[in-house]
């Protein structure tokens, strides 16, 4: 687990150390930052684990460093953190994607269990950007008639149905359908919708 970083970003010193220490006592590495800034010029968004964010620190606020990393696409989970929340600022925290809001001061063990649960989260994301990556390339390989192919296949057209279609043979089809089960390495039709699935089509559409 030494390759997950705890991010923990607070103006207070003691705040952060006592995390530090729950965080380390984990397994976790930590790394320290005493303001939004900070953390927005020396974190790495690659780098797997989550954030501990408080909500009023000098300069800029947590709730606008998490709006400033939700649009930049930075989808490392967000603990949200404050010594004097209110139920708006903790809405407002949890509309922007926020797993949680933790009101200081907390207990240790209640905080142990929500970094577990962000570092799960963080990595079942990670896990399916993977399989989003993965499908996309494969997608990329097919030529524009292999596309359509694709497409029909999915919405469960048959080869003869294909064939009319398109006004080709239905040998032609099966050797369109043949190339694109092996391009994209599926066995069967669930596997070709289910990989379809993890792309949005303007993303495979071809240039």
């Amino acid at each position: 687990m030494s390759h997950i970083v705890i991010n923990v970003v607070d103006d207070d010193p003691a705040v952060s150390q006592a995390i530090s220490v729950v965080a380390k006592s984990l397994g976790y590495r930590v790394a320290l930052y005493a303001s939004a800034e900070d953390f927005l010029y020396g974190h790495d968004a690659d780098q797997p684990g989550c954030i501990l964010l408080d909500v009023k620190m000098p300069g800029m606020s947590g709730l606008e460093l998490q709006r400033m990393l939700r649009d930049a696409g930075v989808v490392l989970p967000v603990i949200m953190m404050s010594g004097h929340g209110d139920i708006p600022m903790a809405v407002e925290a949890m509309t922007g994607g926020a797993i949680t809001f933790l009101e200081k001061p907390f207990r240790m063990k209640l905080l142990a269990t929500e970094i577990a649960k962000a570092i799960e989260i963080d990595r079942a994301t990670r896990v399916e950007r993977e399989k989003k990556d993965n499908a996309l390339k494969k997608l990329n390989l097919l030529t524009d008639k292999e596309r359509v192919v694709l497409t029909d296949i999915v919405n469960g057209l048959t080869n003869k149905q294909i064939a009319e279609k398109l006004s080709l043979s239905i040998r032609a089809i099966e050797d369109r359908r043949s190339r694109v089960m092996k391009k994209l390495e599926a066995n069967s039709i669930i596997e070709l919708i289910d990989l379809t699935n993890l792309v949005p089509h303007k993303e495979t559409s071809a240039s």
